[in-house]
């Protein structure tokens, strides 16, 4: 059996092995078995009766904790099996901290250590206190807005406009003892970014991955940063495809608003901060993707995230407050919201993808260049289709220029389109025959 999570295999013992005792006790606990390979057959260790009194009174003097040392006797060999606990205060090996992470162990240093450290103590990373900030630095518009939400959601009482902003902050548990926490400040300041280095928003709309047509950058408080992007990403870099009903000209976008909302703000509520890394939403002629820096709960997979789960917030503080002002759900509901309005416009599921701290959602359009492939559709077929996206319709005609073609070969494959793969649909007669997408 190879080494996991919670078991570590030793063939000898060292005094270094202390550092994975201290590994095992700042994670989930775990065991360590010495005089065994690392494929855990018995090698048996020297001298295992000493070392079965020696172990513990190492343990106990350098990392101040208590572990269980078994001795095992075989025809093998002897071995020794170390317990460790989990322990819910910090466990330092000579001034280091040392983290169980998988099947291997790492010293924990800078912002994992104090990430670490936080949460030993309770705490999240937007729970901290920031000094030197007061009430009357933040920006009073912002928390207009918010309280007039919260008041249109029903999440907070008639009475609250009323309160004044000290009041509102303590409600929204974001005040600890005089000192505003991060996540006040990242709401409600008029440049967080003095605070917190990276809190903005990058957009960029791509042609093609390494070619960057143009890009915007969203500063400010996060809820006007919520605001400002979704309003970008809606007038500027998503199309609408138009289609009439009578005489009246409707416009449905490439992506449900109401699920890239969600996307954005799970982004916004879900990053680490402490990254200083901003949001990135990169845009396609036929995906969107939308990512941050960030990581699942502890031993969550995608998988997990995919099932039903309970609401597990990076950021406890800026989530509640955004529940607060009506903008998220409180229940763990994001992916199935999400999934369910891409669905109701035909749409693909969104997927999910995690890379160590690069977490990212990416929505396909209906009309996507992987599942137009799948349909069989081939190269110029599927630039028309994309054509169409951005002008509304294509002839013939231009189905040639686009594609340096005959009359007849771009009539055999707008045909294709129509009949068999049933995208376009054909208007108009003779020479004024046009194309357009058949939900158009």
């Amino acid at each position: 059996m190879s080494e996991t999570q919670n078991v570590e295999y030793k063939s000898t013992w060292r005094d270094e092995y202390l550092k994975w005792i201290c590994g095992f006790a700042n994670a989930n606990g775990g065991t360590i078995f010495v005089g065994k390979d690392d494929q855990g057959q018995i090698v048996g260790v020297p001298q295992a009766k000493k070392l079965l009194e020696d172990i513990p009174n190492k343990v106990r003097d350098i990392l101040g904790i208590l572990v269980d040392v078994n001795l095992h006797e075989t025809s093998q060999g002897d071995y020794l099996e170390i317990a460790v606990e989990a322990y819910p205060n910090p466990v330092n090996y000579k001034g280091q901290y040392h983290y169980r992470s998988g099947a291997t162990k790492q010293e924990l240093k800078g912002v994992a250590l104090d990430k670490f450290l936080l949460q030993k103590q309770g705490k999240r990373w937007d729970s901290v206190p920031i000094t030197k900030v007061a009430i009357t630095d933040l920006k009073e518009e912002t928390l207009t807005f918010f309280r007039e939400r919260g008041i249109r959601s029903k999440r907070l009482p008639d009475t609250i406009l009323q309160e004044n902003t000290q009041q509102l902050l303590e409600n929204l548990n974001l005040i600890e003892d005089v000192y505003l926490k991060r996540a006040a400040v990242l709401l409600f300041h008029p440049n967080p970014e003095k605070f917190v280095t990276g809190a903005y928003i990058k957009i960029g709309y791509f042609q093609r991955e390494a070619e960057l047509l143009f890009q915007d950058e969203v500063h400010g408080n996060l809820i006007e940063q919520v605001e400002k992007t979704i309003d970008l990403l809606f007038t500027k870099y998503i199309k609408a495809l138009i289609s009439y009903e009578g005489i009246h000209r409707v416009e449905t976008y490439e992506y449900p608003k109401e699920a890239v909302r969600e996307a954005l703000l799970n982004a916004v509520a879900h990053k680490d901060y402490s990254g200083l890394t901003p949001i990135q939403i990169r845009v396609y002629k036929d995906r969107l993707m939308i990512w941050n820096q960030g990581s699942l709960p502890e031993n969550w997979t995608i998988e997990k995230l995919l099932s039903s789960h309970s609401s597990r917030p990076y950021n406890p503080d800026i989530a509640n407050a955004f529940f607060r002002g009506g903008y998220v759900e409180s229940w763990g509901r994001g992916i199935s919201i999400m999934a369910e309005l891409c669905q109701a416009q035909g749409l693909p599921k969104p997927s999910y993808n995690i890379d160590g701290s690069d977490f990212w959602i990416e929505f396909r359009d209906l009309f996507n260049t992987e599942g137009l492939k799948e349909k069989g559709l081939n190269e110029r077929q599927i630039k028309a289709v994309f054509y169409v996206k951005e002008n509304e319709k294509i002839t013939n005609k231009e189905y040639q220029e686009l594609n340096k073609i005959s009359t007849r070969t771009a009539a055999y494959e707008l045909k294709e389109l129509v009949e068999e793969y049933k995208i376009f649909k054909m208007l108009g007669a003779s020479v004024n025959k046009f194309y357009m997408l058949i939900n158009s």
